[in-house]
């Protein structure tokens, strides 16, 4: 007996998937916030919480990707998929998706390059940009 429908097995699916969209875009427009909120003087750029889930974030996605594993959102998403009898995919969420938005067919070394140097541009920003605890 089934614990989970397949209609709710691919609602959950698609929650997951937005959720990881979702992470995506905080991670590469956080990176463009910190950058322009450092040019623009804006204080909730450097808030500590923020940018500590930001860095640890990317971190996480680098680690995952030298690694050689998928995330664990995609895993996650393409089981619900598969239990939903939906089609599913064997690549990264990012390789996916990013693939169908620009038709661009790349191995995945490319990616974990990518990721590495997104990471490091991350890193750099947290000692360069550094973020500002709040003052007792």
């Amino acid at each position: 007996m089934d614990l989970l429908s397949s209609s709710a097995a691919r609602l959950l699916a698609d929650t997951i998937l937005a959720l990881h969209v979702g992470i995506v875009l905080f991670v590469v427009f956080g990176l463009f916030a910190i950058l322009i909120g450092a040019w623009r003087r804006w204080a909730w750029t450097r808030n500590f919480a923020f940018r500590i889930s930001h860095l640890l974030l990317m971190v996480f996605i680098a680690v995952q990707a030298w690694l050689g594993q998928l995330c664990p959102l995609t895993v996650w998403e393409q089981a619900l998929r598969q239990h939903a009898g939906q089609d599913v995919y064997a690549e990264s969420f990012i390789e996916h998706w990013l693939s169908r938005l620009i038709f661009f067919q790349a191995p995945w070394w490319t990616f974990v390059a990518a990721y590495t140097l997104f990471a490091a541009l991350v890193i750099l920003c947290w000692f360069l940009l550094s973020p500002r605890r709040k003052s007792p």
